[in-house]
């Protein structure tokens, strides 16, 4: 076995963990990434060379390349990902659970011989700002050169995060092989007892890029509770306003919530005549910390985006699109004969001629057997681009100590129930907003449509450790911090009788995190509701909006029936949890449904 001569660390625990792993895995070659500029062009000719990657026209896509993956290995795997903590009731009724020892001996015996005529990737990365207070380090072993060029993007590699490191620091150990791609033997395991990952037999972003659902939720949860902060599922947005303060909220969204539109939201024309500008931070994750002042911040630990392509374009979100038009890694979209990407509910028209996301020959308007079209970008396909190239990237989305967070808004997608928006009457009562917060399926997932699928606080498959003290520990961080955030929930979905969209969404939802921002500051015109702190009729700016007022009625009207039903999921929720679940979660249940009953007349 050779190893490169760019072995650049003296870390006696890391050398020794990576030879164990080699030993397993017995790859004929071991190279240490750097984060050099020669390195990326060396590792991308490459992957060229090997097919793994094909170069993108280089004058309508400079610097991008086009991945397939295996036809059986196209998104994350929530069935075949474990938390294998030492107890299981630790891992919680909401995951799935194996003993440590067995999942090392599972993934072991995938893992023994797999990388024979392959080379084993050393990844040092670090999520968050090298150096942060904030930041954790990891290193990922690999015998991807995929996962090396989207880790690149993803994270901050190479020599200067070992140089961060020294010779004895923390790291998390992240074993990734593709082995043959058998689903029968794919696993993503965490152990966070010992701070590891192991991931085997598949090569799909959220299931090999171990630095994001893997580390910086699943096992950063672990450690955020046991250091005093919060690991989330969130977006990071700054609103500058006329002055030129920029005040920052973080927003927790399930699955085709919006939640990177959102992250990189356009002011209407209306708010930018205001003086209104709206800056990205993050569109996915957020590291939450008690700052000096007594407030929480926020960073976003990741490096880059990766975002699903169909239903991007200009109109959804025109920043995602002006941002992966160089050094953009697509993924399972469609690739034309003419060296271009396109995807459904994309710009543009589709190429003449290409490829679908499986390899096969593909024309405009192609049917299968019954007549349906056959699509040329699969579902979750994806972009990978460094978030430095997006055009409304916060100058402060890089600083060490992360930005100050004003609010934190939970949101789903409810055709009838929840109102636009509307605040919690304290953190507590927000946490339990949180905690019971659910969206309803669509044709885009896997289940019936129309179900209502809980997912508190958009971190039901990403919470590395028993749910019931995951709410427990939000409620301490309220306790904790002296100032903490308000707490509001949105809900941009709602319809009207003909099942129309009563809201346009998009860069109109500034107008809703307008009235949010007022109601931080103690402004902003409220109404009392049993659910919360509703806007007034007249509450939010709705100049240049075509918008009726019995429409905006219907958005912020709440429904005691609706929501007294809606009690009778959340309990069936909560009760999975048994004794372990908050009494102060079972206090805000009960409080609620005493609101909602109506009053007694003498």
């Amino acid at each position: 076995m050779d190893t490169d001569s760019h072995a650049l660390s003296h870390h006696p625990k890391l050398k020794s963990w990576i030879d164990e792993c080699a030993k397993l895995c017995k790859p004929d070659r071991i190279v240490w990434i750097d984060g050099s500029e020669e390195e990326k062009n060396r590792l991308e000719a490459e992957a060229v060379k090997t097919g793994e990657f094909v170069k993108l026209d280089d004058k309508k896509f400079p610097g991008c390349f086009y991945h397939r993956s295996s036809s059986n290995d196209v998104a994350r795997t929530e069935h075949l990902t474990f938390i294998c903590s030492r107890r299981k009731e630790d891992a919680g009724p909401t995951n799935n659970w194996m003993p440590p020892e067995e999942g090392y001996r599972r993934a072991g015996a995938t893992l023994a011989g797999s990388m024979k005529g392959r080379t084993m990737y050393v990844i040092p990365f670090s999520m968050g700002v090298v150096g942060s207070p904030f930041s954790k380090i990891g290193v990922q072993l690999t015998d991807s050169l995929y996962v090396v060029l989207n880790m690149r993007i993803m994270t901050r590699v190479g020599k200067p995060v070992l140089d961060a490191l020294g010779n004895d620091g923390e790291f998390t150990k992240c074993l990734h092989g593709k082995a043959d791609l058998d689903i029968s033997k794919r696993l993503i395991l965490h152990f966070p007892d010992d701070n590891a990952i192991w991931s085997v037999g598949s090569g799909y972003g959220g299931n090999a890029l171990l630095g994001k659902k893997c580390l910086a939720l699943r096992i950063a949860s672990n450690l955020a509770r046991k250091e005093g902060w919060l690991a989330e599922h969130m977006l990071i947005l700054g609103i500058e306003d006329k002055t030129g303060h920029t005040e920052y909220i973080t927003a927790a969204f399930p699955s085709a919530c919006g939640k990177t539109n959102l992250a990189m939201l356009v002011a209407p024309e209306a708010l930018k005549a205001k003086g209104y500008k709206v800056w990205t931070v993050g569109d996915d994750i957020a590291w939450l910390k008690p700052g000096p002042d007594g407030r929480l911040w926020a960073m976003n630990p990741e490096f880059g985006f990766f975002g699903v392509a169909p239903g991007t374009n200009s109109r959804t979100n025109p920043h995602a699109m002006d941002t992966v038009r160089k050094n953009t890694i697509f993924t399972n979209t469609l690739l034309g004969k003419d060296g271009s990407v396109w995807w459904e509910d994309g710009d543009g028209e589709p190429p003449a001629e290409g490829w679908d996301w499986m390899g096969r020959p593909w024309t405009p308007g192609q049917k299968d057997a019954e007549g349906k079209p056959i699509v040329g970008a699969h579902p979750n396909s994806r972009f990978t681009a460094p978030a430095s190239q997006c055009p409304s990237i916060s100058s402060h989305w890089q600083d060490p100590q992360g930005v100050p967070i004003s609010a934190v808004i939970f949101g789903g997608r409810r055709q009838h129930l929840a109102p636009l928006v509307y605040q919690s009457f304290d953190w507590a009562h927000g946490v339990f907003v949180g905690a019971s917060m659910a969206s309803e399926r669509t044709a885009a997932q896997v289940g019936k449509l129309g179900e209502v699928r809980r997912d508190p606080m958009a971190m039901l498959p990403f919470c590395g450790y028993n749910m019931a003290d995951y709410f427990g520990h939000w409620l301490e961080m309220g306790r904790a911090v002296p100032n903490p955030p308000k707490i509001f929930h949105v809900n941009w979905f709602r319809k009207d009788e003909n099942g129309k969209f009563l809201w346009p969404g998009y860069g109109e939802n500034l107008r809703v995190l307008e009235w949010i921002l007022g109601r931080c500051k103690g402004q902003g015109k409220a109404q009392k509701t049993p659910i919360g702190h509703v806007p007034a009729a007249d509450a939010l700016d709705l100049t240049g909006l075509k918008i009726s007022p019995k429409a905006m009625e219907k958005l912020l009207d709440v429904r005691p029936e609706d929501w007294d039903q809606e009690l009778d999921g959340v309990e069936g929720f909560f009760r999975r949890f048994d004794e372990r679940m908050p009494q102060e979660m079972w206090s805000q249940f009960q409080n609620l449904k005493s609101r909602l009953k109506p009053p007694v007349h003498a």
